[in-house]
């Protein structure tokens, strides 16, 4: 199967610095892999609304935010989160569109989590912070998200900027963009499920 990358742009401004970021390692993908690139400020999705135990799961219309996001998350082998840390987690845009994979889960004929099962979700994100631990929340939100749907997890390349374009200064940043989707991204797992020696690691 054809590699095809989806950036989905959690940002609340265009060309931030986690987009600046996400920009410089998708620059080193192979030219003939496929890349969308979707910003949730630009198609907001509606708030979700949960429906758990309702019948009414329906595919959402092609011509809607919600369906456009749908058909390019499921038409994509890489899904990379383009979040900047707000609050230590990931976006409100972005925490929206993963909710979102709730109602997809339930929606007749989708099998929404077979579908997602062993391809790869990877996370881009910019912190007003020099300590890369201050995105632990964001970095377990995409893991675990990962290991439930028991997809990949390629990890996240983070990167220092407040002001727009301060991550172009991070020259460690940028450096770890160069290979950051060159590697191999292993099964996603919950913290539970790993060994004791790498837990403690």
């Amino acid at each position: 199967m054809t590699r095809r990358f989806l950036f989905v742009l959690g940002s609340s401004r265009a060309e931030g610095n986690t987009e600046l970021l996400a920009r410089r390692a998708a620059e080193q993908l192979p030219a003939d892999v496929e890349q969308q690139w979707i910003s949730l400020a630009e198609h907001p999705l509606p708030d979700f609304v949960d429906l758990r135990r309702d019948s009414d799961h329906v595919r959402p219309p092609a011509g809607g935010a919600v369906g456009l996001l749908l058909d390019a998350t499921l038409a994509a082998t890489d899904i990379v989160i383009a979040s900047p840390v707000y609050w230590y987690s990931v976006s409100g845009l972005t925490k929206r569109y993963l909710d979102h994979w709730s109602g997809w889960l339930r929606t007749d004929g989708l099998d929404f989590k077979a579908a997602m099962a062993g391809r790869t979700l990877w996370g881009v994100s910019a912190l007003a912070d020099d300590e890369p631990s201050v995105a632990d929340p964001l970095v377990g939100t995409l893991n675990n998200s990962a290991a439930y749907l028991k997809m990949r997890f390629g990890g996240v390349l983070t990167g220092n900027g407040s002001r727009r374009g301060d991550v172009l200064s991070d020259a460690g940043a940028l450096a770890r963009a160069k290979t950051f989707f060159a590697r191999e991204a292993p099964p996603a797992r919950f913290p539970h499920e790993r060994p004791a020696a790498e837990r403690s690691a």
